[in-house]
């Protein structure tokens, strides 16, 4: 199956559950493809191409299902049982082997992962400040690759008064917002 029909099939889960369980804001269902998609696909353009990727706070897959698509192995977290039926529902109806679903809280999975490799890293959209997700994963040392609003500056300088890290900005292609890379001082 060709990655635009996976897209395809996954929108129209996506506006099928929705009609059940409050997935996403119920004024983007009709722009899908943009609003969701396309916004969470341009971390295509940063990410590197031979890591595996953990997705905190998955919600309805964004990122993680759309990256999983365009072919990295993912994890997707999330600590909703309706959200991790509805990403099961979606692994299975579009055939995403190198997709894994984590029914449970981000700090109970971080707490086991191995620190300082550079085969992980992580994402996220509409999960959580950048201060907040740093006291999730510091202990790591992996790097995120974070979609985040116009309110960035901020959120780094509140970062800034707890962590040493260095970011890279990249302006984002379907809105105002931005992508944030970061990467922890050792």
């Amino acid at each position: 199956m060709k990655n635009n029909v996976k897209f395809e099939q996954y929108a129209k889960l996506l506006r099928d559950w929705s009609g059940r369980m409050n997935l996403v804001a119920p004024s983007t269902l009709n722009d899908i493809e943009t609003r969701h998609i396309a916004d969470s696909a341009q971390l295509a353009d940063v990410l590197p191409s031979d890591v595996e990727i953990i997705d905190l706070g998955s919600g309805a897959g964004f990122p993680g299902v759309v990256l999983a698509i365009l072919g990295w192995r993912v994890t997707c977290i999330e600590s909703i049982g309706k959200k991790v039926a509805f990403l099961s529902a979606v692994k299975q109806e579009l055939g995403l082997d190198n997709l894994t679903i984590y029914h449970g809280r981000v700090e109970d999975y971080v707490r086991y992962l191995p620190a300082k490799t550079n085969n992980f890293v992580f994402t996220a959209r509409a999960f959580a400040s950048l201060t907040k997700i740093m006291d999730y994963v510091a202990r790591t040392k992996y790097r995120l690759f974070l979609l985040k609003g116009r309110e960035i500056e901020s959120e780094i300088a509140d970062a800034k008064r707890k962590y040493k890290f260095d970011y890279d900005l990249t302006p984002s292609k379907t809105g105002d917002g931005y992508i944030i890379s970061v990467r922890f001082c050792r």
